[in-house]
């Protein structure tokens, strides 16, 4: 019962391997077909800290295997994670990664770094490359805010990786997902750095309305349902997940705006 190392996955490497998720043994074969698929997600840089945001469907090949689905979440007080890939994996590569960063300050008395954090999330990415090969890969995007920067301008990080645990800081945006090659498209034409985190919000949003527009695996707004993006930020307050009535009230907005200007 003593951990006796500062990592939850490698005391649980030593003391039950069969419980971490790129442990699993499965059968050869491809199995992209069979698992639900969570799609897109968005960060961007804030003059606060950093704004996160996802769309609510998951699919399964061209069948919508769920559309309330959460993909963005805290990772711990001042960092937000946000998964695109095989949906159920990834969600509990997320409740890992939470108890991994809370392992870490528990036994060290102090909490990881940022870049400290998203290298912890790159290494248990690598315990997974046996599963992603097979077809069951998730990526995840990290974002926070960096308590040990010289400024507030400049304490926004986000971070990105590929399956393999790659790890690349990105300088103002990213988007991951089926859908992100839109998403980042639409933010490149909006987006200014020292941008407030209010109108971060309405551009992470807008982002996520046009991936849906032209993907099909990326849901919009619902209004019908009421459902939309799943919005948090994380600035020297913590981590804080936008109220969903506000989210609503962006979303709205943007679809009276599109409305107006279909093509616009």
């Amino acid at each position: 019962m003593t951990a006796g190392t500062s990592s939850f996955s490698e005391f649980l490497t030593q003391v039950a391997p069969e419980l971490l998720p790129g442990r699993r043994p499965l059968p050869p074969g491809d199995f992209a077909q069979v698992s639900a698929h969570a799609t897109t997600i968005v960060a961007l840089k804030t003059a606060d800290g950093v704004v996160m945001a996802g769309d609510r469907r998951a699919t399964m090949g061209n069948y919508i295997s769920s559309r309330d689905i959460e993909k963005v979440f805290p990772a711990d007080g001042y960092s937000l994670i946000g998964i695109a890939g095989t949906a159920g994996l990834g969600i509990e590569l997320v409740k890992l990664y939470q108890l991994e960063l809370e392992h870490y300050e528990k036994i060290e008395g102090e909490p990881l770094t940022l870049s400290g954090k998203a290298n912890r999330l790159a290494t248990m990415l690598r315990g997974n490359l046996g599963i992603a090969l097979q077809g069951l890969a998730v990526v995840p995007l990290f974002a926070g805010f960096d308590e040990d920067a010289p400024e507030l301008s400049q304490a926004g990080k986000i971070y990105s990786f590929d399956v393999v645990g790659g790890i690349y800081e990105e300088r103002d945006f990213d988007s991951i997902g089926s859908g992100s090659i839109f998403a980042k498209s639409a933010l490149k034409k909006r987006f200014q750095r020292g941008v407030s985190t209010e109108d971060a919000v309405k551009l992470a949003v807008e982002s996520l309305y046009d991936a849906a527009d032209d993907d099909s695996a990326t849901g919009g707004p619902d209004p019908t349902r009421d459902l939309y993006p799943v919005v948090m930020t994380a600035t020297a307050d913590g981590s804080r997940r936008v109220d969903e009535a506000t989210v609503a009230e962006v979303a709205r907005e943007v679809i009276g705006s599109r409305t107006e200007n279909p093509y616009g």
